[in-house]
């Protein structure tokens, strides 16, 4: 999201948003998702099962960034 930031192309305000507002709803359900966890380690001294999270995180966030990327790039080749 940062390299796409500083690329230096001019964006519009609802792109803006539009990256804002996916940026909030991933911090929410990362948020969520370390509540729940926390619940789950709370008395056990298992850091495994933490970073093993951590990574399946990021990686349904990123299959979800890659996947609307490719429905973004379909829909513009249809309108073109």
């Amino acid at each position: 999201m940062a390299k796409i930031l500083r690329e230096g192309a001019s964006y519009t305000q609802r792109d803006i948003v539009d990256l804002l507002g996916e940026f909030s709803a991933f911090k929410d359900r990362v948020t969520k998702k370390f509540k729940d966890l926390a619940k789950e380690l709370e008395g056990k001294p298992n850091e495994h099962e933490l970073w093993v999270n951590v990574y399946l995180i990021s990686c349904d966030y990123s299959e979800e960034i890659v996947g609307r990327r490719l429905k973004q790039q379909e829909s513009l080749q249809k309108i073109s």
